[in-house]
């Protein structure tokens, strides 16, 4: 029998809060950016010139060939200092934030958060007849093998060539699947139908050139293709041999876990994970990961362009969209293994990997005000296992954007951490997986919503939602992208606004008790989505125009939209793609060694 308990305890944990929300109120509304000069959010060429922002930044002097790392500290530390010395000033002329909410675990009741929409926005009509027309154009996406739905196409843009966007990819059928589990009443026929045809696929054998891929990885995407030959419907499968960068799809098989377990909180109905094929397949996927190696962290080893973001985006290493949905596919697992047939060792081996990973991630991956002053402080070659600087992060090499960047309130996880490297750009998806599957702790989840309003210029703009920020420019971008004319400046993954983001920014406002922030966020999207044609991506430092290639009719921006709505109106629909904090696993304190002096 499957363990369900982990999700039994998420009802009671989520449903047994006496705090309400009822009375949060929306915060007032900022000033429209549609009245910021247009410089800073041009479009750009398809090669990328010299970073010259007129709008955004202001002429420097040159640097002279005296100039030294000593100097550049220098300025850094005065920077530090004068904000330090600001800091009772600027907390002092904070207004008092009425939004602030805890997360479910700290007492939330879903029933009584507010739904009401804003004043001033959209006409009830309107906002309908938008519904009316994503649930209509998701419908015509859906892809049939044999007369069942498997799935749906990535775009259905009449005016732009196929290429690969007449295939079904792993990730972006998530949000689509949600949709129609989520609404009333539900559809669960295509996502049980989208589960078992991937796991069909997974056992394919999966060869690159003269390499073999190991047995559990799931597909990037598939597409129906007639056979004349054998008169009659085939699946072909791309295991990442026919992408841009021919990497293989970390993500995918993690998505494929996270979404059985939602199909099976939504259908209350265990015999689909049960079975033994599909028992089979989430343990190769684990087994993958799980393997012993080198590794001397328990993070996963990772190469550019192996998620959403499938370009070289300088994110090699152990990024952390990549270790959030890690995490998120190893609780999913834990509850839906079965100790039959080998099952009681693996989830031993999950256990333990949990807690090694969520320590390692809250305490190294976070950053705030406080830690970023300190990281700006540490010493370097400590040579000791109790070290403070355990990766020798070199503090002149934290770039300066994060100095103004980081707010008083609010923290977010960084975008990787290696050896003698931190990677300290914003990257959505990783920050709100790590709250909806509890790698947050409640603390951290606050205040990853209070960076988001905050910056919320910078981060969600005139179009939800920045994948990235800041965007790689000049010298930089031509080292990391290769001089990549896709990933432009604030354009596609370098810092371009993506609609499909809103469903996971939702979900982790309601989890943290702030659904305000999704409300307002989706009230922006609703103005111009629809008029726009869904395009998949929009382009500009705040998201003002639609990207330069991007689709229009993008089947995730539909279902994304739908589903943010979906748990705006119904935010029980949450407990479909979220998980509450696991209090058995342990948190080891960090030890200081002899060296660090305050």
């Amino acid at each position: 029998m499957a363990q369900s308990t982990g999700d039994d305890t998420d009802n009671r944990a989520i449903m047994a809060g006496e705090q309400s929300l009822s009375s949060i109120e929306d915060p007032k509304s900022t000033d429209s950016v549609a009245d910021q000069p247009h410089g800073d959010d041009s479009p750009v060429s398809e090669t990328e010139p010299e970073s010259s922002d007129k709008g955004s930044k202001s002429i420097e002097p040159e640097k002279s060939k005296d100039d030294s790392p000593v100097l550049e500290k220098t300025k850094k530390t005065v920077r530090m200092q004068s904000a330090m010395e600001n800091y009772s000033e600027v907390a002092l002329s904070v207004k008092p934030a009425g939004i602030l909410k805890p997360s479910p675990s700290l007492g939330t009741n879903l029933d009584s958060i507010d739904t009401s929409v804003s004043p001033g926005r959209m006409s009830s009509d309107n906002v309908f007849a938008m519904m009316d027309e994503a649930w209509e154009r998701l419908k015509k996406s859906y892809v049939y093998f044999k007369g069942s739905p498997v799935g749906t196409l990535a775009a259905l843009d009449p005016g732009a060539e196929d290429l690969n966007y007449n295939q079904v990819f792993v990730r972006d059928f998530v949000p689509s699947a949600l949709a129609c589990l989520m609404k009333t009443p539900a559809e669960p026929e295509i996502v049980k139908n989208f589960l078992l045809k991937t796991l069909h696929l997974q056992g394919w054998e999966k060869r690159i050139d003269n390499f073999t891929l190991g047995e559990g990885v799931m597909p990037a995407s598939f597409k129906v293709q007639f056979d004349l030959h054998r008169m009659k419907e085939t699946l072909i499968a791309d295991f990442g041999g026919s992408a841009i960068g021919r990497v293989a799809p970390v993500d995918s098989g993690f998505w494929w876990i996270i979404l059985l377990r939602s199909y099976t909180k939504c259908t209350r109905d265990h015999t689909l994970s049960d079975l033994p094929a599909v028992q089979r397949g989430m343990k190769l996927i684990l087994n993958l990961c799980l393997s012993d190696g080198f590794d001397t962290f328990p993070t996963l080893l990772c190469a550019d362009g192996c998620s959403m973001i499938d370009r070289r985006m300088g994110i090699y290493g152990y990024p952390i969209e990549i270790q959030a949905l890690f995490f998120f596919a190893l609780r999913c697992a834990r509850q839906m293994l079965k100790p039959e047939r080998g099952g009681k060792e693996l989830i031993e081996r999950i256990d333990k990997r949990i807690t090694a990973l969520s320590f390692h991630i809250q305490n190294y991956y976070w950053i705030d005000f406080t830690q970023l002053n300190n990281i700006y402080r540490y010493r370097t070659e400590e040579y000791s296992h109790t070290a403070v600087n355990k990766f020798n992060v070199i503090p002149e090499s934290i770039p300066d954007w994060v100095f103004d960047f980081m707010p008083l309130r609010g923290g977010y996880f960084i975008g990787n951490v290696s050896p003698a490297r931190m990677d300290f750009r914003w990257f959505l998806i990783g920050n709100c997986i790590a709250i909806l599957s509890s790698l947050a702790t409640p603390a951290q989840a606050t205040a990853v919503m209070d960076l988001v309003e905050e910056r919320w210029e910078d981060l969600i703009g005139e179009m939800p939602l920045k994948i990235v920020y800041p965007a790689l420019e000049g010298h930089q971008w031509r080292n990391v992208t290769g001089c990549d004319p896709k990933n432009t400046r604030w354009s596609y993954h370098n810092g371009g606004s993506w609609p499909v983001l809103l469903w996971l920014l939702t979900a982790a406002c309601i989890k943290t008790g702030r659904p305000q922030i999704a409300k307002r966020a989706i009230e922006i999207g609703e103005q111009r989505l629809a008029k726009d044609g869904w395009p998949e991506y929009y382009d500009g430092k705040t998201g003002r125009y639609i990207g330069k290639q991007a689709r229009k009719y993008q089947t995730w921006t539909i279902s994304g939209y739908l589903v943010a709505k979906l748990m705006i109106e119904n935010p029980s629909n949450l407990l479909m793609i979220s998980l509450e904090e696991d209090r058995k696993i342990t948190k080891p304190r960090l030890t200081r060694s002899a060296s660090w002096s305050n």
